[in-house]
C-alpha cells in the first residue's frame, strides 16, 4: 500500500503549523540501540524491545516536539522485519501530529533517485527527507517533485567532516558555503505561503558560528540542526538560525530517548523533552 505525507500542504508550511501547535521547534532523533534501552527492554528480542522502546518514546513526546527524526540504518539493520516496523512507528507518529523526517541521506540520480522518493513514502508517512546533495540537483529534484520537504546536508556535525566542507574553493567560498548558495537558489521555486523553502539544509548545532554565516546565505531554507545534548551544542548558540519561532528545528536524540534514570523511562524522556522544549522558547523567537 502507497502512502502518502501527511497532508497535501506544502512541507515548510506543515512543519510551521506543527512547530506553532507545540510551541517550540524541536525535534526529537530516535535513533534505537539495543544495548542502550531500559534495562527491563533487554530482556526481550531487539525487534520487540525495538518496537516497545519507540512506540513508548513516541507516546512520551507527543505534544511537545514537533516532529521526530527516524535514522533509518538503526532500523535497516534488523532487515525486513525492522524496515516494516519503521513504517508503524511513522504512522504512529503522524496520526498522533509529529512531522516525521526520514533520516536516510539518499545520494542518487535519474530514475534510481526517482525509486528513492516513491520508496521514502512507500511503507509510512513522511513528511522530510535526508538527501546528500554532492550529485547536485539531479538527485535533489526528484525528492521535492514528489511533494516531499528534503533537508541536504550542508554543513554537518560530526568533526571529519571539515575536511571537505571547509575546503576553499577558487572564488573563496567553501564548500559548504558553495551547497548553501546552490540550495537558496534552486529552492526558490518551492516556496511555501509562511516564508520557507521545502528545500532545507542540514546545519550542526554544533558549527554554531558558521550557521550564522550560513543563514545569511540561506534565509528562506529550514536548518535541521542536529547536535543539541549529546554532541555538545546548547539552543543559546543557535539562536539566530530561527525567525519567528521557525526556521530552524533543533534535533537531539540521545540526550532525550537516553536521559538519566529518575523515575520511569517513558517519564524521563518527556521530562527531556520538556526541559529543552522550554530552552528553545527562549531562544527561538
Amino acid at each position: 500500500m502507497m502512502h502518502s505525507m501527511t497532508s497535501v500542504t506544502h512541507p515548510a508550511d506543515r512543519l510551521c503549523n506543527a512547530i506553532d501547535q507545540v510551541g517550540a521547534p524541536l525535534c526529537v532523533g530516535l535513533d534505537p540501540v539495543y544495548q542502550k534501552m531500559p534495562t527491563e527492554l533487554q530482556g526481550f528480542n531487539a525487534l520487540e524491545a525495538f518496537k516497545i522502546f519507540c512506540e513508548g518514546t513516541i507516546d512520551a513526546v507527543t505534544g511537545i516536539a514537533a516532529a521526530l527524526k527516524f535514522q533509518s540504518a538503526c532500523f535497516e539493520r534488523l532487515g525486513a522485519k525492522g524496515v516494516t516496523l519503521l513504517g508503524d512507528l511513522r504512522q504512529q507518529a503522524s496520526e498522533q501530529g509529529l512531522q516525521v523526517i526520514l533520516d536516510a541521506k539518499r545520494g542518487d540520480i535519474g530514475i534510481s533517485a526517482e525509486h528513492y522518493a516513491a520508496a521514502a513514502t512507500a511503507d509510512g508517512p513522511c513528511d522530510w527527507i535526508t538527501v546528500n546533495p554532492y550529485l547536485g540537483m539531479d538527485g535533489i529534484d526528484p525528492f521535492l517533485d514528489a511533494g516531499l520537504g528534503v533537508f541536504c546536508l550542508a554543513r554537518t556535525s560530526n568533526p571529519s567532516g571539515d575536511a571537505i566542507q571547509k575546503q576553499p574553493l577558487l572564488d573563496g567560498r567553501s564548500v559548504a558555503e558553495s551547497i548553501a548558495d546552490l540550495l537558496a537558489t534552486c529552492g526558490e521555486k518551492y516556496m511555501g505561503n509562511k516564508g520557507w523553502s521545502s528545500l532545507g539544509a542540514v546545519v550542526g548545532a554544533t558549527k554554531a558560528e558558521e550557521a550564522s554565516e550560513l543563514r545569511q546565505r540561506m534565509p528562506h531554507q529550514i536548518f535541521l540542526m542536529p547536535g543539541i545534548g549529546a554532541q555538545g551544542a546548547t539552543t543559546g548558540r543557535i539562536a539566530t538560525c530561527f525567525g519567528d519561532g521557525h526556521g530552524a528545528l533543533a534535533t537531539a536524540s540521545r540526550s532525550v530517548i537516553y536521559p538519566t534514570l529518575k523515575t520511569d523511562w517513558q517519564s524521563d524522556i518527556a521530562e527531556a523533552a520538556t526541559q529543552l522544549a522550554h530552552e528553545l522558547q527562549g531562544n527561538a523567537t
